[in-house]
């Protein structure tokens, strides 16, 4: 009876029925869409950092990453080796690497000079993709290099004019070389392209003086599920050398994934705490207009809790009503941003690429984010729903009936 006689008064006034389900059907929306941004964000991000930044993994000598002295190499032969064991790895490169400083008529930098393998680089980091103009580095041509485009235009540098870089060798004697501009890059994250170049490794070394050696190897794997297994795996094959996952190596990528569900569900609560206002004023607008009504039900016989159940039961109705038309609008619009993305650079421009982040984000919507919105959405409309249903029992009959 209870259940009938809130589900008559709902229809009695439509437009503040209506109004109070498109309330809920825009909160859900908010909150689940929100929510597929901000999953979208961290699973572009982690992306970059696996296929275009750091791999899955990556191996060095113990305490290479604190000094990057070239004398801190392995042996190149013996990691190979090892990375051809692992049976999930899509590809791997080992590279030279030092800090130096890079010189040009206008002023010096300091710099990561990376000594790379072409083909390596654009199987483990798509490299290749992000040169803007210029070429790729080409093996058939000696003393080439490939700057940041931002880095470039800091140092006034073009296409096709010399550069010297300065660093010291395994033996710490200062050794300087010159190189010319083959390309300009621009990569998902700025403050990287300004710090990275890249030259032939097999240009590189005899400066360093390093012979089948390297200071980094980076491996991509083809699965994520397998980096646990792999990892252990690669530690057992290289003892004495240094093996790290993707977490260690930037942790900021890390903290970011971790912190995903803290992020979107304080917004959340943020939209919803609006949503329960909204409630709140139709509710109790909604009591006070039945008060009279009120008072004859309570005068034949209902008792101030079934009040209080009717009220209630009217805005989970009106939830059940909204929650799901929310939903569904939030999942039709992820699925089609996440084909066609969220492109930001209209809005934001380059301001994505200076965290770590590409321009264009696709919306992801995880099963488990979607539950926590119904709940928090559901909570917040039956909390919503108890300083009206409250205000309801104060009535006394007599004077409601009167009123």
């Amino acid at each position: 009876m209870l259940f009938q006689i809130a589900w008559r008064n709902l229809w009695r006034n439509r437009l503040r029925s209506l109004l109070i389900a498109s309330s809920v059907a825009v909160g859900m929306w908010a909150g689940a869409f929100i929510m597929a941004i901000y999953y979208g964000m961290g699973d572009g991000r982690l992306r970059i950092a696996i296929d275009h930044e750091v791999s899955h993994m990556q191996v060095h000598r113990p305490g290479f990453s604190d000094d990057q002295e070239a004398r801190m190499n392995f042996d190149a032969d013996r990691v190979e080796q090892a990375l051809q064991n692992l049976p999930d790895v899509k590809a791997y490169a080992l590279r030279s690497i030092t800090g130096g400083m890079l010189a040009t008529a206008s002023g010096s930098q300091g710099v990561q000079i990376n000594g790379i393998d072409p083909a390596s680089e654009e199987a483990t980091l798509g490299l290749n993709t992000f040169v803007r103009e210029g070429e790729y580095l080409d093996t058939t041509m000696r003393n080439r290099i490939l700057i940041g485009k931002r880095l470039a235009g800091k140092m006034k540098l073009e296409v096709g004019q010399k550069v010297v870089l300065t660093f010291l060798d395994t033996a710490s004697n200062i050794i300087s070389g010159a190189f010319r501009v083959c390309g300009l890059y621009t990569s998902y994250n700025a403050p990287l392209d300004e710090r990275n170049v890249y030259v032939l490794k097999s240009n590189l070394d005899p400066l360093l003086g390093l012979h089948r050696q390297a200071h980094e190897a980076a491996v991509l794997l083809q699965h994520d599920e397998s980096l646990d297994t792999d990892f252990a795996q690669l530690q057992h094959q290289l003892p004495g050398l240094k093996v790290e996952k993707w977490q260690d190596i930037s942790p900021e990528t890390s903290l970011v994934l971790s912190s995903l569900d803290t992020y979107s569900i304080i917004f959340t609560v943020i939209i919803l705490i609006a949503l329960a206002f909204g409630i709140i004023n139709t509710m109790l607008m909604a009591v006070l207009e039945r008060t009279r009504e009120i008072g004859v039900l309570m005068a034949v016989g209902m008792n101030k809790w079934r009040v209080f159940g009717m009220i209630m039961f009217e805005t989970v109705f009106l939830t059940f009503i909204g929650a799901p038309a929310g939903l569904l609008a939030a999942w039709a619009c992820v699925l089609w941003l996440g084909h066609t993305g969220l492109d930001l650079s209209k809005v934001a421009g380059d301001v994505m690429q200076d965290f770590g982040y590409a321009s264009v984000i696709y919306p992801v919507m995880p099963l488990n984010s979607v539950l926590e919105t119904i709940w928090l959405i559901i909570f917040a409309a039956l909390v919503s729903a108890i300083f009206p249903a409250l205000k309801a029992l104060k009535l006394k009959p007599v004077e409601a009936i009167r009123a």
